[in-house]
């Protein structure tokens, strides 16, 4: 055993010198042997080996540190950097020698001042203060040596072509790796003032190693071999590369503040110092900053834009995310392709029944204000023709590639945050459009986007109308179960008014007081009567348009209406004109009787709900107005007239639906206008009796004779 830590010092600072000198001269060996003969770099990889052999031999001989081992490590050195002058024409193509020739140039003569300050350190080193400074001086040109060769070998591989990439690899990695260990040496050994034992003794050992990388690199089965780093580990690689060098260049500004000695140096090393953490602190927390070094590195440093391996599974996560998260699904379907574009917001608009685009979900985007009809059928139209991603960067240009221009609403170009539009098509049919708000860092879309949101655009049209097909599955069960209550419902009632009729059957027949016969066969009468009315309506349900419509005045029809709910809530009617529909009387009040009450649920006490009626073309409108809590866009697209989808508590969610189908019925159109906090309008919009007329007339003219139809 060794009791001597310095002892043990030399003899493991000898060992690894050694281990790199054997290994070195090894790789240059099997490289004459092994290597791949018409490499242009074959000369310079030999040359390298056996300096760095040279060197290894030396300094386990003499010490790392001795004037004799300087020398050979700069003789080392300058063989590595004729190789990275070799490895820049691996391709064939001397024309890339030319911008790089007078970097090569600088650092070579950098490297060539080390035998200067090496003869000033023997003649004058003697001098406390001389030797101080040639130390600084020697570690600062080692540094600068050792930065030169880590740009130059990245700009080796990031400008290099594919194939040449695969040549490249891993000679660039055994390079950049032995210049990365000097740089952490002669930094740490310019901030401590001496050099790191442990780091100078691995020195000789570290070099070897990575000899084997020139091996591996200088064989002709090195191109088949594959290393390829995963963006986060690039991303984080150049996180560290960048506060390294903060941190070096703080140290060598509050080194050279020391210069000047006295109360103004310590005085500027602080404020430099405070100046610097504050930058660094801005600079991390800053979301812009960070996205523009990802953006810059992802554009330099990777052959395309996107991971698509990494781009796909979010997707998949994003849209696949359970139901114990607060987004819905048409939020999470938003955030899954605005993710893809780093876009910080988005909107899904959906077509409606008549081809127009409604919104129908938003994610981080509440400012926007989107209209009802946030796209016309022509835009669906176009989008569905073409499937084509429109750049509203361009279209706010006026530059147009399939006529879009005459298609975008004026409510898309105005808004200056919206960045693009994404159509959704599944089996050439349009389910939507994705809109994008514009990214945090300012960049135009290319054809890498536009090929990447397509095909994340028709996968999620397939779950869209996957989803879609599933609710309306959904919705017919739940149909069906309630039909078939209603006819359990129905024959009860048929039984009772049944029983009821006979009862007032024999009544007549039996009864011994003629007052209290009288009295009892009114009751029934009218009990019966009741039942009846009551059957009659529920067997119309569903049972498509009604049939007989007669002229109606509207202004007479609100007031009823106002005076049926006066009891219990402040109606009031406003008329204009007189106007004059057909209708069903009794279809009409049961679906406007809905609406008013649902006005009425939305309002306060004390806050009425206006009905009025007045005449607007060939049409007649009532319109139910209130101020209540309103609804949003959403609700209004996607829930308000959905069955089984209430917001009251114990709501069977199916009034609305029925409101609207029995308006169809009669020919009619409900509108609703809402806004959260502001209040509702409904509309029923119903064809005036004159126009009614016309129209019947008009059919009737065009049939043909009745014995001539009988034929």
């Amino acid at each position: 055993m060794i009791d001597d830590p310095a002892g043990l010092k030399l003899y493991v600072s000898i060992a690894c010198y050694i281990a790199g000198a054997v290994v070195s001269s090894g790789a240059a060996v099997w490289i004459m042997r092994f290597g791949d003969g018409a490499r242009r770099d074959r000369l310079p990889l030999i040359a390298a080996c056996l300096t760095t052999a040279t060197w290894c031999g030396i300094a386990a001989a003499f010490g790392p540190l001795q004037p004799i081992a300087v020398l050979a490590e700069t003789g080392r050195n300058l063989a590595f950097i004729a190789l990275i002058f070799r490895l820049f024409s691996a391709d064939g193509c001397d024309e890339s020698l030319k911008p790089i020739r007078p970097v090569v140039i600088a650092l070579a003569l950098v490297q060539l001042f080390q035998p200067v300050l090496l003869f000033m350190q023997l003649r004058v080193g003697f001098v406390p203060e001389i030797a101080a400074l040639t130390f600084e001086a020697a570690a600062i040109l080692n540094m600068l040596v050792a930065v030169g060769a880590l740009l130059l070998v990245h700009n080796l591989y990031a400008g290099a072509g594919a194939a040449s990439r695969q040549v490249l690899r891993w000679s660039a990695a055994a390079l950049a790796a032995i210049f990365a260990y000097d740089l952490n040496l002669f930094t740490t050994a310019y901030l401590l003032g001496e050099y790191p034992e442990y780091l100078v003794a691995a020195r000789g050992l570290f070099v070897g190693a990575m000899a084997g990388g020139l091996v591996v690199g200088g064989t002709a089965a090195s191109a088949e071999l594959q290393f390829r780093p995963s963006r986060s580990v690039t991303f984080q690689t150049l996180s560290l590369l960048f506060i390294s060098s903060y941190l070096l260049i703080m140290t060598l500004v509050t080194r050279s503040l020391t210069l000047l000695g006295g109360d103004f140096a310590r005085a500027g090393q602080i404020l430099f110092l405070m100046l610097g953490i504050g930058i660094a602190t801005v600079l991390l927390a800053s979301k812009g900053v960070r996205g523009w070094l990802r953006v810059t590195a992802t554009k330099h440093l990777f052959q395309h834009r996107y991971d698509y391996r990494e781009e796909w599974l979010r997707f998949t996560a994003t849209i696949g995310r359970g139901a114990d998260n607060s987004a819905s699904f048409h939020e999470r379907a938003v955030k899954a392709i605005a993710d893809i574009a780093d876009s910080p917001a988005g909107l899904l608009l959906v077509a409606n029944e008549e081809a127009s685009l409604e919104l129908t979900a938003r994610w981080n985007w509440a400012t926007i204000e989107v209209p009802a009809i946030a796209g016309d059928y022509g835009l669906s139209g176009f989008l569905e023709k073409h499937g084509h991603i429109i750049d509203m960067g361009e279209v706010r240009t006026g530059i147009e590639h399939r006529g879009e221009l005459a298609h975008i609403p004026d409510w898309m170009t105005q808004e200056e945050d919206i960045w693009a539009l994404v159509p959704l098509i599944h089996f050439d049919r349009l389910v939507g459009a994705i809109v994008l708000a514009r990214p945090r860092i300012e960049r135009r879309l290319d054809w890498e986007d536009f090929d990447l949101l397509r095909v994340v655009g028709q996968q999620l049209a397939s779950y869209l109308a996957e989803q879609a097909g599933q609710q309306a599955l959904m919705d017919a069960s739940r149909f069906d179960e309630f039909n078939r209550r209603m006819a359990f419902v129905m024959h009860d009632i048929k039984n009772l008014a049944s029983q009821l009729s006979l009862l007032s059957a024999n009544a007549q027949k039996h009864a011994d007081n003629p007052a209290f016969r009288k009295d009892m066969l009114v009751t029934l009468r009218n009990s019966s009567e009741k039942l009846s009315a009551l059957l009659a309506r529920l067997g119309r349900y569903g049972a498509g348009p009604v049939q007989e419509l007669s002229e109606l005045e509207l202004g007479e029809f609100g007031r009823s209406l106002a005076a049926r709910f006066k009891p219990v809530h402040p109606v009031i009617f406003n008329q204009t004109q007189t106007v004059r529909v057909m209708a069903d009387p009794e279809t009409l009040e049961q679906a406007v009787v809905h609406l008013v009450q649902n006005a009425i649920d939305a309002s306060a006490p004390n806050s009425p709900v206006y009905i009025s009626a007045s005449h607007e073309g060939l049409n007649g409108q009532i319109d139910i107005v209130d101020a209540g809590h309103g609804m949003t866009p959403e609700f209004v697209r996607s829930g308000l007239f959905k069955p089984f989808v209430s917001s009251k508590d114990g709501g069977f969610g199916i009034g609305a639906f029925e409101a609207r189908e029995m308006i169809k019925a009669l020919g009619g159109r409900l509108m609703v206008e809402s806004r959260e906090g502001v209040g509702t309008r409904f509309r029923v919009i119903l064809p005036v009796a004159e126009t009614h007329r016309l129209s019947y007339n008009s059919s009737a003219s065009k049939s043909p004779p009745k014995e001539v139809a009988n034929g």
